[in-house]
């Protein structure tokens, strides 16, 4: 293992599944399967043990589910990388596993390819929601965001480096907003809006929509 490998661990109570994502795994040339965990206890464990640098993480398991597990591990390793992938596509999980610190929402159903290619994307930093009620989670993770930014020094701190512009079209980004959408919201050209995205995309350091997003909600700068 090269020190470039993207070392994974699968966590899923199904033998099988977990079986299944690791041959997958093992049989690209930058990444290697660290460890598996059947329930969220062990993935705790694993964590400390393996260091690995992304978890696959499933969500209903017996004695520990996968939001909690999520939850414990992103408190002790904030480095790591989760992606919460399971056969459940509600709000309730999206909006749990974003709050608890997971980078990545992805159904068992994706492709090989697209799996493979997240498991990329979250090494590199790079947020992946890609689920028909991810939107609609997002927007509740911002009112409950919206309801508790009075007591949170970052949001204050960081929103300060947004104009108003930018803090307008980054809350409508977060709602799920395209730009030609927000436009019409917000009375200005589509043009302009792209620029103040491409703004906001350099002062949060991040390369795309979607991490702004995620970035934002989990340090409640959006108003």
């Amino acid at each position: 293992m090269s020190v470039d490998t993207i070392r994974v661990a699968i966590v899923d109570d199904q033998l099988l599944v977990r079986h299944g994502f690791k041959f997958m795994i093992n049989a690209q040339l930058d990444m290697e399967v660290v460890g598996e965990a059947s329930n969220g206890r062990e993935a705790v464990a694993l964590a400390v043990s393996a260091r690995p640098h992304v978890f696959l993480m499933d969500v209903q398991m017996p004695e520990y589910n996968g939001i909690e597990a999520t939850r414990d591990i992103m408190a002790a390793w904030p480095d790591c990388k989760i992606i919460i992938l399971t056969t459940f596509d509600t709000e309730d999980y999206v909006f749990q596993g974003i709050r608890s610190g997971a980078i990545g929402y992805l159904l068992k159903d994706t492709t090989p390819e697209e799996l493979i290619e997240a498991i990329r994307a979250a090494y590199r930093g790079e947020a992946i929601f890609r689920t028909a009620i991810a939107s609609k989670a997002m927007s509740r993770v911002v009112r409950s965001a919206r309801a508790n930014a009075a007591d949170n020094d970052l949001s204050h701190s960081m929103g300060e480096s947004f104009t108003e512009r930018e803090h307008e079209v980054l809350q409508q980004m977060a709602y799920g907003l395209r730009n030609e959408e927000i436009a019409a919201k917000l009375y200005i050209g589509e043009s302009t809006v792209k620029t103040h995205v491409h703004r906001i995309l350099q002062k949060l350091g991040v390369e795309d929509r979607t991490q702004a997003v995620v970035f934002a909600i989990r340090n409640r700068i959006v108003q």
